[in-house]
């Protein structure tokens, strides 16, 4: 049995890592070991202004910066840490302050200040941690959007691995109109991987009722054409909807490829797309582009001569098939030029025939599409790295969380 590939966090992930709210980064730069030392950088500088105080000369007292301590402490600790290092702050002005001969104390003055300070440091605290908490809430409303519209693929599921990444160029929207999904059927397993037109919210409930119904068609149909136009009719009933309610996405369309793997041919794979790059055959002999009739858009068939129809290829066993969305193949350089998507994962695949493995290939477009791009996202990306499973082989399929 072989082990899965380890693949290591690169630049893509540090980008979706960036997308998670700011509380959540801070407190993780703030934990040792498990534990909160968001203590520590406080309690440093109360006693680095006590120590320092007691070493100046009377005219000059460093206890007076001691209001800072609850400032910082109200940044990274909570509330009632934050109201113990104002207390702390009070008492460490109060003893050092006596220590001093009386024409040199600062006097009630700065103790004022001291305790106006921590009062206000305070009531910041609590105002930073409740927003925090509500950017939290939101952030777990994000993510059950995304599970709800691109839900998790089981390992094996369909008999196929797979491993999927997806990322939105806004990272903190972490939703956005690519989609992908694998649904298992009497007809075999159909694979959908897509591209709303546009951004925000109307391409996100463009790419869940896509989903939905491919979902739903790719079960029942015997044949892949049906999918296809029962696809072509939602997109079609979706703009429709939208603009029955005056909104101004009414001439929104999608890119797809459908995939079929019947379970009559085991070594067969069916293809059609709507506008969407082909998908490209990557195995240790190379990489091929396994090419369709051009049908047009979702949502655009009607100015078509008639519905795309489906063409079968031959896949071998070590193959694996990659499918990726215009972030991808639209990610520019310095320069202007394209990433050169093909040429790059050739060379890949001849220097480590196991690069074709769907975990490694995924994670070597996310990297190369990112690098390529000098570190930004322009669009969505979404690439999709999928083959049919086989008994000596070990799961190593699942999306690539990041």
């Amino acid at each position: 049995m072989r082990s899965r590939p380890r693949v290591r966090p690169g630049p893509l992930v540090r980008h979706a890592r960036a997308g998670r709210p700011d509380a959540v980064r801070r407190q993780e730069l703030l934990r040792v070991r498990g534990r909160s030392v968001a203590w520590v950088p406080p309690l440093l500088l109360l006693v680095a202004l006590a120590v320092a105080d007691y070493h100046t000369i009377g005219e000059f007292r460093m206890i007076s910066w001691i209001v800072l301590v609850p400032a910082l402490a109200a940044s990274i600790c909570g509330v009632w840490g934050t109201a113990l290092f104002a207390v702390l702050s009070l008492v460490t002005y109060v003893v050092s302050d006596s220590a001093w001969p009386h024409e040199y104390r600062a006097g009630r003055a700065d103790f004022v200040l001291v305790a106006l300070g921590g009062i206000l440091a305070t009531l910041a605290c609590a105002v930073r941690v409740r927003d925090e908490h509500r950017a939290l809430h939101l952030s777990d409303v994000t993510e059950t959007v995304r599970r709800t519209v691109l839900r998790p693929l089981p390992p094996g599921w369909g008999g196929l691995d797979h491993a999927g990444v997806y990322l939105t160029a806004d990272a903190d929207a972490r939703v956005g109109g690519d989609f992908y999904d694998i649904q298992p059927g009497p007809h075999g397993t159909r694979v959908l991987v897509g591209d709303v037109q546009g951004k925000g919210l109307g391409a996100v409930e463009a790419a869940a009722a896509l989903l939905g119904t491919f979902r739903e068609a790719a079960y029942h149909e015997a044949e892949l054409a049906a999918v296809a136009e029962r696809l072509e009719t939602r997109m079609v009933r979706h703009r429709g909807h939208t603009v029955a309610l005056g909104r101004s996405d009414g001439d929104r369309f999608a890119t797809a490829v459908l995939l079929a793997f019947p379970d009559d041919e085991e070594g067969a794979v069916d293809v059609l797309l709507f506008g969407h790059e082909p998908p490209l055959a990557v195995g240790p002999g190379g990489v091929r582009t396994l090419a369709a009739g051009s049908g047009l858009p979702l949502g655009f068939g009607e100015f078509g001569a008639g519905p795309p129809r489906p063409r079968r290829w031959r896949v071998a066993a070590d193959e694996t098939l990659l499918l990726v969305t215009d972030g991808v193949t639209e990610a520019r350089d310095a320069t202007g030029a394209f990433y050169p998507l093909a040429d790059d994962v050739a060379r890949a695949v001849a220097e480590d025939p196991a690069t074709a493995a769907p975990a490694r290939l995924a994670a070597f477009v996310r990297e190369g599409t990112l690098r390529h791009g000098g570190g930004s996202l322009a669009d969505d990306t979404t690439v999709f790295a999928v083959r049919r499973r086989t008994e000596r082989e070990a799961p190593e399929g699942g999306r690539l969380r990041s």
